[in-house]
């Protein structure tokens, strides 16, 4: 059985924490910008001190700024910050600023003794993954069972393949699924999927390139735009299968970025930048695990937002675990040093990946 590891918590009776003096406090000059010698947040759990007391930054992200307000610490990107804002200055990390950065917060199961010299210790296309896909599977079934909030981040690739659109298919359907975040690609294809039966002009199925494909992406966006929703081709087209359509039909929420290349786009996709990453940080800061599958850029933007813990309803602080799933060796562990029980990338093609998680669960 999964069992999620202690958080194990600051002993401030320590001289270094006693001792050590407040946090600096400076008024952010202008909005948007922070005073010189602002700290920088990181993925890890992060205490402040003010007025004698420790304070942990409850909500936070990568390279970002802490504000003290009403008797908290919050975590602000830049463009966020207003005039007058108290700032953490600082950029030490052990207390001697009033500032400690808590990496080594959970504890863990050492395998084996740590050696100088072993080999196969990076993740690469000769690892094997069989005991990686077991805790998954055990560890979406702890989320389920324990209401956490899944999220999947998703490539065009994704959609590519009949089969893994029928995995995830079910993955929603069996509530494995609490938010999707992906590009107009991931959305335009997989409703092509469903509407023409092709990816980018090509069979899902047994991947034959049809006479003229290469417009039925772009009649797909057409027919969607025309009537005006994604809900409303769905319903109007008769949509009956697709990752989009899943998400439609249980009310799983789907957040797409747009890019400069985009074709169309589709009606729901975030043309505004700022925009589309604060909807994509409203899940994160709800993120209890995040799967990255296909996209670097997507993944990668997506683990900048979110750090290493979870601070609970109830005060508890347990990890956020992060997989990042490609085929490209250097993309898989791209997110890998984020901490050991943060991140773990998994070298495969979506289709595989999503077959064994399947048969792992048993959908």
């Amino acid at each position: 059985m999964f069992k999620l590891p202690k958080y194990i918590e600051p002993d401030f009776s320590q001289e270094k924490f006693v001792n050590a003096p407040n946090a600096k406090l400076v008024a952010a000059p202008v909005d948007k910008a922070a005073p010189a010698g602002f700290h920088a947040t990181s993925i890890y759990p992060e205490y402040f001190k003010v007025g004698g007391n420790w304070y942990l930054a409850e909500d936070s992200r990568m390279d970002s700024v802490p504000v003290f307000e009403n008797g908290q610490i919050f975590v602000r990107e830049f463009r966020n910050l207003k005039q007058g804002d108290q700032v953490v200055v600082g950029r030490s990390e052990d207390c001697e600023e009033g500032i400690y950065v808590h990496a080594d917060c959970f504890e863990r199961e050492e395998a084996g003794r740590a050696q100088t010299f072993a080999f196969r210790q990076s993740r690469s296309r000769e690892t094997g993954f069989s005991y990686d896909y077991e805790q998954l599977v055990e560890l979406l079934k702890y989320e389920k069972a324990h209401n956490g909030y899944i999220v999947w981040v998703l490539g065009p690739a994704c959609s590519f393949d009949a089969k893994a659109r029928e995995c995830y298919e079910k993955l929603i359907e069996s509530g494995y699924v609490q938010a999707i975040l992906a590009g107009n690609a991931l959305a335009t294809h997989d409703l092509e999927g469903a509407y023409l039966g092709t990816a980018l002009g090509t069979d899902i199925k047994t991947q034959a390139p049809y006479v003229n494909g290469h417009y039925n992406h772009l009649d797909t966006i057409n027919c969607i735009n025309t009537h005006g929703s994604i809900p409303a081709f769905i319903e109007k087209e008769g949509i009956k299968n697709g990752i989009i359509y899943s998400c439609v039909k249980n009310d799983v929420p789907f957040v797409l970025n747009g890019s400069i290349r985009d074709d169309g786009p589709l009606p729901e996709v975030y043309e505004h930048t700022y925009v589309g990453q604060d909807t994509i940080r409203s899940h994160v800061r709800k993120a209890t695990t995040v799967i990255g599958m296909a996209t670097v850029l997507h993944t990668i933007a997506t683990g900048n937002m979110t750090p290493t813990y979870r601070v609970l309803a109830d005060g508890t602080i347990r990890p956020v675990y992060f997989y990042m799933v490609d085929t490209s060796e250097f993309a898989a562990n791209k997110l890998g040093d984020r901490g050991s029980l943060a991140a773990k990338g998994i070298v495969t093609n979506v289709q595989d990946f999503l077959n064994n998680v399947c048969q792992g669960l048993n959908l």
